[in-house]
């Protein structure tokens, strides 16, 4: 029987490697370039054949009575299906595992409930493996491998090819609940070999624009009609001569961009086998039957390109062959698997086997719990040539046992992976293996060989200062911080070139949390402006100008506590405090420190067009003596124009008492400006 296996596996291999020569496609295919796309490993020093696996339970290493049926029906099936369809390839069914022993690839999967929240959706699961295994091609590109471990083995070395992310991936989403499949079939070159050099960072996609229903313009023979605006003929036919020669420049770069695309063109295009999985619509609310990469993790349509067809599926229950025209790849594919005209199944489902089979059968059909083998009983029927079966998932823990909680947090085999994009670098590490706490870094780079970096985005985790991004733009040097909530001061953004003081920052803080609302604080070497939300004085913002210090001192990187700079103007602005008169209510306050003077500016009724204007000129005189500062409000020294108060508001008592509160106010003022310079 092995010696019949081994001779049909190497005229399966003989098949290929002739299919391969006939081919149209391959005529200029040397047998040089197809030694270069054999490689056997991307991870030197690492050879499967010498790990140990006398530690392996037995039911790795033998087969039970049900598991050699299994396998006789498995090749009974092989051979009518090598008769029906000659030209096709032989079928992925029954190849050895870690241990030399053939086993039914259905067999093989693990269905399992792993014990982390993030595991218990497509995304998360398929997010882990993409991280968590080290890619390996195949041994042959254009032909399934020749064995297929357990996912045990997989988890533990953390390495495999397609099929082995497969086997994993899958044996995780079924015992998420989904209705997920292994599929073996072919696929570009791209997804064969983990290249993204070509696509678009998923990082940098912009999310599409819906634009609502309602916005849409109705029209009217009875609206206004708008007179077509004159344009110069001269002026049109420059512009267009501009379009032309930029247009021929970007052209050219297209053109030159095709032929380096058309020289790398594959000459195995549609022969590359690869393994993905298959995730119906149906269980856990899927809406629409999608595709998983297990390279990536990442979700595709059925109709994507990248997928050119599907030779056969199979859960841990059964083995589905597609039977389907795959000229147009996936695109023209049903996946009603109860469609015996596109799905030739081949153990066929009855619901009278568990009637048919005696009570010790029943009892028998438990699965050995050391390994993913599931339990098959056959029955016989005179008018079915075909058995009739029950498989049975075996309630396997012996995946969540392999995985501790440190490994799942360290999902990275060696501590970091790296993912190159069109103009684009992906960096991620597991968490606590920086220092800095880095775990994400993307680079944008401005060419396609990614020497001329534009842009730096970091992402970190587990930091004591809340810093939860920062991003660097490597051609104007401004960098920006963001923070997570729970820094004392409530920092939210931090955007600057250098982290010295009056240098130019921009700081965004949790106005919602702090006690004086403070939204957004501008500061450089001269000024500062602050903004304000949600305040119950109707304060928006305040604008600071400052002078040049007196004993010269440089003003950029100069600690304001040592050496403050003078202030030369405050001005407040307010919003419209509707319990207030317009004409008490203050919209504008500038205090001119200088000159010693302050203007005020009221707020508008709806029925006014100039507001009321009121300046203190010289308003604060001091005297000297000892009875201590005194405030004299004279025709020269108050300034007004109030064309909408009344009398009482043009009463000279009241001006005196709004300068002697802003006078008072002014100490304060100061005194806040300071503290947010010490702030910054």
């Amino acid at each position: 029987m092995e010696a019949l296996e081994e001779k049909e596996e190497a005229e399966q291999t003989a098949e290929d490697l002739n299919s391969v020569n006939s081919s149209d496609s391959l005529q200029d295919v040397e047998k040089e370039d197809v030694e270069q796309v054999s490689i056997p490993s991307d991870v030197p020093g690492f050879d499967w054949s010498s790990i140990d696996t006398s530690h392996l339970p037995s039911s790795y290493q033998t087969n039970s009575l049900r598991e050699k049926k299994l396998l006789v029906i498995a090749d009974l099936f092989s051979q009518q299906y090598t008769h029906v369809c000659p030209d096709r390839k032989p079928l992925f069914l029954h190849p050895v595992n870690e241990c030399g022993v053939e086993k039914f690839v259905s067999t093989t999967l693990r269905p399992t409930v792993m014990p982390y929240p993030e595991l218990h959706n497509w995304s998360g699961c398929a997010s882990f493996v993409s991280n968590y295994l080290t890619r390996e091609p195949l041994k042959c590109p254009i032909t399934p491998p020749s064995s297929l471990y357990s996912p045990s083995t997989i988890l533990k070395y953390q390495r495999g090819n397609c099929f082995d992310f497969t086997v994993l991936l899958c044996s995780m989403l079924i015992g998420a609940g989904y209705d997920a499949y292994c599929v073996h079939g072919y696929a570009t070159r791209e997804i064969c070999t983990l290249d993204q050099t070509q696509e678009l960072c998923p990082l940098l996609r912009k999310p599409q624009e819906v634009r609502p229903a309602s916005k849409v313009e109705k029209f009217s023979k009875y609206r206004i009609k708008i007179p077509s605006e004159l344009h110069s003929k001269f002026e049109l036919q420059q512009e267009a001569k501009k379009k032309e020669e930029i247009g021929g420049v970007q052209k050219k770069e297209e053109e030159g961009e095709v032929e380096v695309e058309k020289s790398k063109r594959d000459p195995l295009h549609g022969l590359r086998v690869h393994a993905w999985v298959l995730v119906l619509s149906g269980n856990r609310k899927v809406p629409e039957t999608f595709f998983i990469n297990p390279f990536t993790g990442n979700s595709h349509n059925t109709t994507d390109e990248c997928f050119l067809g599907i030779e056969s599926i199979w859960n841990h229950r059964n083995y589905w062959v597609n039977m389907q025209d795959c000229r147009n790849g996936c695109k023209d594919l049903t996946f009603d698997l109860s469609n015996g005209i596109c799905w030739e199944i081949m153990l066929p489902e009855s619901n009278e086997l568990h009637t048919l089979l005696p009570e010790r059968a029943k009892d028998d059909m438990v699965s050995d719990p050391n390994y993913g083998c599931c339990a098959v009983e056959t029955v016989y029927r005179a008018s079915v040539r075909r058995p009739t079966y029950v498989c049975l998932p075996a309630a396997s823990i012996f995946l969540t046992t392999l995985l501790h909680t440190a490994e799942f947090e360290n999902q990275y085999s060696q501590g970091k992976k790296e993912i190159l994009y069109k103009k684009a670098k992906l960096e991620r590490w597991a968490p606590y293996m920086n220092g800095n706490g880095l775990v994400e870094r993307l680079t944008v780079y401005a060419d396609l060989d990614r020497t001329e970096v534009v842009e730096v985005t970091e992402w970190f985790k587990n930091r004591e200062d809340m810093l939860d991004m920062r991003e660097v733009n490597k051609q104007t040097q401004l960098i920006t911080d963001y923070f997570r909530p729970g820094r004392p001061n409530l920092l939210k953004a931090h955007t600057y070139t250098s982290l010295e003081p009056e240098t130019g920052h921009t700081m965004q803080f949790y106005h919602e949390a702090r006690d004086d609302d403070l939204w957004k604080r501008v500061e450089s070497a001269t000024e500062m402006t602050e903004y304000f939300v949600g305040r119950a004085d109707f304060l928006h913002s305040r604008h600071v100008e400052f002078g040049e210090r007196e004993n010269g001192m440089d003003t950029a990187g100069t600690r304001s506590d040592l050496s403050p700079r003078p202030i030369v103007q405050i001005k407040e602005c307010f919003h419209r405090n509707p319990e207030k008169p317009a004409d008490e209510d203050i919209e504008e306050c500038i205090f001119m420190i200088t000159e010693d003077s302050i203007w005020l500016t009221y707020h508008l009724e709806d029925h006014d067009t100039i507001a009321s204007k009121v300046a203190f000129l010289r308003a604060i005189q001091r005297d000297r003596d000892r009875k201590g500062e005194e405030i004299f409000l004279t025709r020269d020294t108050c300034v007004k124009y109030q064309p909408w108060s009344s009398e009482k508001h043009k009463n000279v008592l009241n001006l005196y008492k709004l300068m002697w509160q802003l006078r008072k106010g002014l100490k304060e003022l100061k005194h806040q400006v300071r503290e947010s310079e010490a702030e910054v």
